[in-house]
């Protein structure tokens, strides 16, 4: 696995913990605040995931 692939599987990870961190707090009824800070987040992410993933479609010429 070359090392562009591992920056995307890392990007998308981070996307996947705070989608389920976000997830188990609704279900257990935590904060409304601490809920919106880790949608906030996740957005973020989301958009630097998507940032890195064309860098590296662009830089494979693909």
């Amino acid at each position: 696995m070359s090392g562009s692939n591992w920056i995307v599987g890392i990007a998308v990870a981070a996307v996947a913990v705070v989608l389920i961190m976000g997830l188990v707090n609704m279900m257990q009824g935590g904060s409304a605040e601490r809920s919106q800070k880790l949608m906030r987040m996740r957005v973020q992410l989301q958009f630097l995931a998507v940032i890195i993933i064309m860098a590296v479609l662009w830089w494979r010429g693909t």
